[in-house]
């Protein structure tokens, strides 16, 4: 479970932003707060801003991080530049390090994750552990220099295989290193992102291993129109049932089919149309209607078909259903694109209902929508805004806890009206 998020010098972010999922004291939705020792976790944060205002970038913040920290040791060679954006719009930004910090939780065990980086190199990096309730350190860095308090010789053998653009923690991961693997297996196994990026690799929708992902397409489909009864999938012309298991090692051909499959659904260009049709992935819903003797049938009707609310839905559903199986992360941008508010309340409501979310799963979001400011499904702690300065290019990440708001206040109405900043600086024409 994450427990706070912390970077600076990102893209449009030079000052430290900071995204605590720490509950405050409030009392309302308490039962949606998910234990973790001597505090309480939010299931869910909102962030609010306007267009360009930075809100984006704090996804972004995170999934860089987590890409880098899987994969630096496999994609680091000597040459390779580490891929940190720092903020430009400034004469000393631009050459300082970029930095980002993880406080989370897995197998009941509290971690603290931080790396500071340029393009040439790693700067700092440090992770430290509370096994037992104290929190100790594992290794720390500063440039080639290493510290460790435990098994010194055998890290010390690691560190000289870290090349100055590689994360130690990465390495020590491909080595064995039990507290490292430990540490690795939340940022590995239990954080999701649902929406691709232009500079964001399609490997992020391959849900082709979660065995329930076409279950939760159906389901999710059936979800977002009241008129789809059953879906029919075929994989290379063998047709699917829904609660098929997958093997172990699914053949690449179908692995790719499938993830291919997932990208197509979030897309809603006319291509993506035609690659639906002509992909090796066929899913068919199955609609209501009647027959000439007027008895009720189900017609099928193609995907293509399909609204794209009804296909957004369904491309998020494996992404959706496997954070709250393993109690992860799931990141959204832009929520509501393309889905109904109703829709969006659908989702959040997962995620804030004991029944559906036993194992304290978290979903972070950016959103338009302020029909979530009504506070029938979220918590005041739960609303943060991203929001930017004109004349700087400055954005700030801060959450409406930090106002003086009563209970009673109506937050929606305050947002529209710019009490909380984050909103866009425009002139409406007065209609008569």
């Amino acid at each position: 479970m994450l427990i706070e998020f912390r970077f600076r010098n990102y893209r449009s972010f030079k000052d430290e932003a900071v995204l605590s999922m720490e509950a405050t004291g409030l009392s309302a939705f308490k039962g949606c707060l998910i234990p973790c020792g001597s505090i309480k976790l939010l299931p869910g944060a909102a962030i609010y801003g306007k267009n360009g205002g930075g809100k984006s970038n704090v996804i972004r913040a995170f999934w860089l991080a987590v890409q880098f920290i899987r994969n630096a040791q496999r994609t680091q060679h000597e040459k390779a530049a580490v891929p940190v954006v720092p903020f430009m719009l400034n004469d000393t930004s631009r050459n300082e390090p970029t930095e980002f910090t993880f406080e989370y939780t897995v197998d009941n065990i509290k971690y603290w994750y931080t790396f500071e980086a340029t393009r040439e190199r790693i700067v700092k990096e440090a992770l430290y552990h509370a096994p037992k309730g104290q929190k100790a350190l594992v290794f720390s860095r500063e440039g080639q220099s290493f510290n460790f308090t435990e098994d010194k010789s055998r890290r010390k053998l690691i560190s000289e295989a870290v090349a100055e653009n590689q994360l130690f923690f990465s390495v020590a991961c491909t080595m064995n290193d039990i507290n490292c693997v430990k540490a690795m297996k939340w940022f590995r196994e239990q954080i999701f992102f649902s929406r691709d990026y232009a500079d964001i690799p399609r490997q992020l929708l391959d849900y082709s291993n979660d065995t329930n992902m076409l279950k939760a397409i159906s389901d999710y489909a059936k979800a977002a129109d009241f008129g789809i009864e059953d879906m029919q999938f075929e994989i290379d012309s063998k047709e699917i049932d829904e609660g098929l298991e997958f093997p172990r090692d699914i053949p690449e051909g179908i692995k790719e089919a499938l993830t291919q499959f997932m990208h197509v659904l979030s897309e809603t260009s006319n291509n993506s149309e035609s690659r639906l049709k002509l992909g090796q992935v066929k899913a068919t819903s199955l609609h209501p209607g009647m027959g000439d003797d007027g008895t009720s049938h189900l017609y099928p009707l193609d995907l293509s078909e399909e609204s794209d609310g009804t296909r957004k839905l369904m491309s998020v559903a494996p992404a959706i259903e496997s954070t709250l199986q393993k109690g992860g992360v799931l990141l959204i941008d832009e929520i509501e694109r393309e889905l109904h508010p109703m829709l969006v309340d659908y989702i959040v409501a997962k995620f804030q209902s004991k029944d559906s979310n036993p194992k304290g799963a978290q979903i972070i979001f950016t959103t338009h929508n302020t029909e979530l400011m009504n506070m029938e499904l979220l918590r005041k702690d739960q609303i943060y805004f991203a929001d930017k300065e004109r004349e700087t290019g400055l954005s700030e990440l801060y959450s409406i806890s930090e106002f003086s708001t009563k209970t009673t206040e109506n937050i929606r109405k305050g947002y529209l009206l710019g009490k909380y900043g984050a909103t866009p600086d425009v002139e409406i024409e007065e209609v008569e």
